[in-house]
């Protein structure tokens, strides 16, 4: 499924989303439970899937020793960055546009399994997509 662009992944990504939480029977659970349930829904469909990749970050031309780590990023495409937090705060959409640039993919997925209904906490942010 390499051949498949942002908007057909965000569209796989968020059913996968939506089946997990339907399994689980969320909200409750914490992030990481949330996170390793949606890498195993995703391979299962034939996605690749990188789990807290370190990417490198550039100051000034100078490699940082700190890197910017990543949750989820789909098919070398979509970062995935899963919450279970009861109020969902804006700052998260900010933080992926920051990723998005950092790392100069197009699209990313903010979701949050503390929803009663998780595909109401589903908050796609683009980079020039």
């Amino acid at each position: 499924m390499s051949h498949l662009d942002e908007n057909a992944l965000s569209k796989i990504i968020v059913e996968a989303a939506i089946e997990v939480h339907r399994e689980l029977g969320g909200p409750g659970l914490l992030e990481s439970v949330y996170e390793e349930s949606l890498v195993e829904e995703l391979t299962l469909r034939g996605l690749t899937v990188e789990r807290q990749q370190q990417v490198p970050l550039v100051y000034k031309g100078k490699t940082l020793a700190t890197p910017l780590r990543l949750d989820l990023r789909v098919n070398g495409l979509v970062i995935v960055d899963p919450k279970a937090v009861i109020e969902y705060n804006p700052i998260f959409d900010a933080q992926m546009l920051t990723y998005l640039r950092l790392t100069g993919l197009k699209l990313g997925l903010v979701i949050n399994f503390g929803e009663r209904l998780v595909k109401n906490g589903i908050h796609r942010v683009a980079n020039n997509l």
